[in-house]
């Protein structure tokens, strides 16, 4: 499947530029801080819980790959085609490598310290707002796809989206102002239970790489005693060899043939 396809199955959308929620103006620095916004959305560190993170992420890289290169932009732009056969968009590059290399030493203190940074800024309100107009009020895509949101920021979100409609700055799409309470209760029911598995799947992985580090240990202590035994094994036989030689020793000195009972040859008469 093309770039283009897989961006229409996994983002709703096969515009590039509307998969990393820039405009087809946006400079080099916007582009590429889209990409960061969007894929810190989807890293499968962050959505354990999505089946399909590591495809997101991996597409989302193509994408970047291209709208961060001046000829394929350009290509793309005129043409509404991408070069699948690009080096860039190879399917064997470690795309998780590729971001870190844009965005090194990214930790997890990092992240929290964006969401508290992003959380109530005017970017995350235009950013909401662009969503409404995307997805034209459907609360269940725009809440799937906010940036550092959870259930538990939708009344914020709504707030947030309430106050541009009373502004006159948003249209009151329908679907939005009058959303059936059991889609409400729906989503909140399935943001639940994504987050219990997400809680589980992390659970999982801290057990299976405690198990990993036990069995490392374990391997180590063992490669330990291997060789503290092949040392103690080499060291027995390199005295067994001095034994040997020293009782060799001996008896060449105080052993000698002809020499039994002190008796020499008798002489003749």
């Amino acid at each position: 499947m093309g770039l283009i396809d897989l961006c229409q199955e996994l983002f709703g959308s096969p515009d590039l530029y509307q998969v990393l929620r820039v405009s087809r103006g946006a400079s080099g620095p916007a582009v590429r801080r889209g990409y960061y916004k969007v894929s810190m959305e989807v890293h499968p560190d962050r959505a354990p819980s999505d089946p399909r993170a590591t495809e997101k992420f991996q597409t989302l890289g193509k994408v970047y790959a291209v709208l961060s290169d001046a000829e394929q932009r350009a290509v793309y732009d005129e043409q509404g085609i991408v070069d699948e056969e690009a080096d860039s968009l190879q399917r064997d590059r470690c795309w998780e490598e590729y971001w870190r290399l844009l965005f090194p030493k990214l930790t997890v203190e990092d992240i929290v310290k964006f969401e508290n940074k992003y959380k109530g800024s005017q970017e995350e309100k235009n950013d909401v707002h662009q969503l409404y107009l995307k997805f034209k009020g459907n609360m269940d895509k725009i809440m799937m796809s906010i940036l550092c949101g959870t259930y538990e920021d939708e009344p914020r979100i709504r707030d947030l989206i309430q106050e541009g409609i009373d502004a006159e700055d948003l249209p009151a799409y329908e679907t939005f102002t009058h959303e059936p309470e059991k889609k409400k209760v729906a989503r909140k029911r399935k943001a639940e239970k994504e987050k219990k598995e997400a809680e589980k799947l992390i659970k999982e992985r801290k057990q299976n790489e405690e198990a990993e580090q036990l069995m490392k240990e374990q391997k180590q202590n063992e490669e330990k005693d291997q060789d503290l035994v092949a040392a103690l094994q080499t060291r027995q036989k390199s005295r067994e060899q001095e034994f040997n030689s020293l009782l060799s020793d001996l008896e060449n000195k105080y052993c000698k043939k002809g020499a039994k009972g002190g008796k020499g040859k008798r002489p003749k008469k």
